[in-house]
Formats: structure tokens, sequence, C-alpha cells
């Protein structure tokens, strides 16, 4: 006799200590906990005191720290609790294998490339919060998703939208997606005030709670620079179906335009549970605990072209896009050690375009990546002409 009951689904979270990741065990828990989701792997780095707990709460069966050098506090933090311990990249390689329906990439940076591609080679369901997959790999990226079987959810707030309001059986008549942005602390500003922007301005996001370097990303737009090339890879568009458009109330998320002159959005509050919660139960809508957006409160929906004079990376996405290749690695790896420059003090905050272009445009000949070996052999050299470019003191 059978109760009928199906089998919980079995989860892995791949940098559950992170933002994404605590979002996302928040949103199990709501959906059901255990009850509903075994969780095979959670993965952090190094905030050891967190990863064990949430292994703990959870019954996760095996708990990474993704730098060896913390092995041995996690494995004391999980001593008598029957829950596996790993590091390191072998760590991150060993969470990958194991069996799991449904994968949440978190990892931050290059770190997650292999993991999560290895989990796409065995089928998994990939929701996706690591840009790095599709910038510097996505045409690997994809085709490991096609091999494998498995789906690609996005989880970023302005691709989650467009997955949900692209209508599967109307791609052909698809024309355009407007990724929106808030413009963050400096969409109105003058390009003189730019020049001496500081990174405790930068950091001051109007409308998001994020860490410094996602903060300075989202102020100088390589944040939706990033973006418009995941787009193009995890919607199949070509470069100029991507449009931006500066939405400072971040009621909007993004949008779809069809060729019958419909334009479809996905509105909601700004609460990243509700792209997880869409990813986890995906087709079905969850039941979430959000703010629920009230019309009548809500005044007035602003909207401006961006200024790609003072957010050049907006056009550096565009040119990324149209050399294909191995330019979006390249173009990651440049603006990372250009970023962490301009939070040391050594290099002004435009000038981060500058460096990142030049770098573009050095390695604009490297040959399309075959493996992983070039996409993070691209990435090297990105960062390495990057501080060669930085030291000559080429750029500002």
């Amino acid at each position: 006799m059978t109760t009928g009951k199906t089998a919980p689904r079995r989860l892995s979270i791949f940098g559950s200590t992170g933002s994404i990741g605590r979002n996302t065990l928040n949103v199990v828990e709501h959906l059901g906990g255990r009850e509903n989701f075994e969780i095979s792997v959670l993965t952090g780095n190094g905030n050891i005191e967190l990863l064990a707990r949430q292994a703990r709460a959870s019954g996760a069966r095996l708990a990474v720290t993704a730098s060896d050098r913390h092995y041995e506090s996690l494995k004391n933090a999980l001593a008598g609790s029957g829950i596996a311990v790993a590091s390191g990249k072998s760590g991150l390689m060993e969470a990958a294998d194991c069996e799991a329906d449904w994968v949440m990439a978190a990892i931050v940076g290059t770190a997650g490339l292999a993991p999560t591609l290895a989990a796409a080679r065995r089928g998994a369901d990939i929701a996706l919060a690591n840009k790095e997959c599709l910038v510097s790999a996505g045409d690997l990226f994809i085709k490991a998703i096609r091999e494998g079987g498995g789906r690609l959810l996005p989880v970023d707030s302005e691709h989650n939208a467009i997955f949900q309001v692209l209508e599967e059986n109307q791609r052909h008549a698809v024309e355009r997606v407007i990724l929106t942005a808030s413009g963050g602390p400096f969409r109105t500003a003058s390009l003189e005030e730019m020049k001496h922007v500081t990174v405790e301005t930068a950091r001051a996001h109007p409308n998001w709670s994020m860490g410094l370097k996602i903060s300075i990303d989202s102020a100088s737009m390589f944040n939706k620079a990033l973006e418009m090339i995941e787009a193009r890879h995890l919607f199949g568009l070509n470069p100029e179906q991507i449009e931006v458009i500066f939405h400072p109330q971040s009621i909007i998320h993004s949008m779809v335009g069809y060729s019958d002159g419909s334009v479809l959005a996905q509105l909601g509050a700004p609460d990243m549970r509700t792209a997880i919660g869409y990813a986890l139960s995906y087709p079905r809508r969850p039941n979430l605990p959000v703010e629920r957006l009230d019309f009548a409160k809500l005044a007035r929906l602003d909207f401006e072209a961006p200024d790609e004079v003072r957010f050049p990376a907006l056009r550096l996405a565009r040119l990324a896009m149209t050399r294909g290749g191995v330019q979006g690695a390249v173009l990651n790896g440049a603006k990372e050690m250009a970023l962490e420059a301009f939070i040391e003090g050594r290099l002004s905050f435009l000038a981060m375009a500058e460096v990142t272009e030049k770098v573009m445009d050095d390695l604009a000949g490297l040959p399309p990546a075959a493996g992983m070996d070039d996409v993070f052999g691209a990435d090297r050299q990105a960062r390495q002409r990057a501080v060669e470019l930085m030291k000559l003191d080429l750029v500002g």
C-alpha cells in the first residue's frame, strides 16, 4: 500500500553563508523544510560558525568550506553530528558530484565555475546566481546544461523576471529584453562629480543592502554590464536585443518586448526570496512571505535612459558580446583587478572602465575557449595585464 507522498527533493546550496544562500534556506524552511526537501550539500568559505549551524539545522549530508585552512575548524564544529566535511577545490568538486536534483549556484566569483559546471553536466537543475558561469564561460555552460539534460533557472532578479514573462511558445516574437537598473547612487551625478567618487559614496546603494564589491559594481553599472552578457546566453539573444533602462523605484524587475508591440513586465517588492522561490518551485508558484505591492501607494514609476559616457561599463558589455569568444572572461577579470585597486585607493572610480577597456583591446585576439582551462587562462591574463597597466600608470 502506498501513501501517495512523494520523496523529498534533494537540494545542494553552493554558497549557503552568503545572502542568496541564507535566503534560499529561509525559503526552503518556509516551504516545508525537511518534510519536503533533503539538503545534500552546503558550501561556504570562512564563516565556519554559520556554515556549521546551517548544516546542523538543515540536516545536510555534507558541509564544505572552500578554504583548506578552515577544514579543521569546520570538522570540530560538526563533530558528533554525522555530517561529512570536506574543503578546498577538491571539496567543491565532491559537492558537485553529490546526488541533488536542484543546485543553488551562489558561490561568488570564478571559484563557482568548476563545481557549477560539473553539477550541470551531471544533469541537475541549476538555480544560477553566479554571474561568472555565463559571463566568463557562457558557451561552455549552456552546452553543459543541454548535454546534462537539467534546467537552467535564473535567480538574479532581472533575469528571473524575464524568465517569468518570456513565453516559451512566443520566442519567435521576442524583439527585445529590457533590464531595469535603479541607477545606483550616481544616477543623477555629473561627470565631474563622478571623477571624485569615494568608496564610501559608491557603496551606498539606494535600494539594496549588499556587500562592498557588489555595491560598487552596481554604482559603476559593471554589475548591469555582466547581466547583459548573462541575458544573451540565458535567452539566446543578439546583443542589439538587450536594453538597459534606469528605474529608480526597483519595482519593475525587467521586461520583454514582443513583435506586436506588447511589453510584458514582472513587478514586485525588492526581495530576493521571490526569485529564489520561483526557481525552487518552478513551474509552480509558491506561497511566499514577501511584501505585496500596494499600487495606490506607489504613486509613480520613473524611467530614463542611462548615459554611457558616465556609465561606460554598459558599452563595454556590448563590445564583449560583439567580439565573443573569451572577451566576457577578460572583461570580468580586468574589472575585478580594477575594482580592488579602487577599493584600496590606487585607482579612480571612472578609471575602472578605462583599465577594463584597455585590457579588452589588448587581449581581443585570444581564441574561443575549448574548455575551462582556456577560460581560466583568459581570466588570468586579463588580471595580469590590468595590474601591468596600473603599475605603468597608463590610466587615471
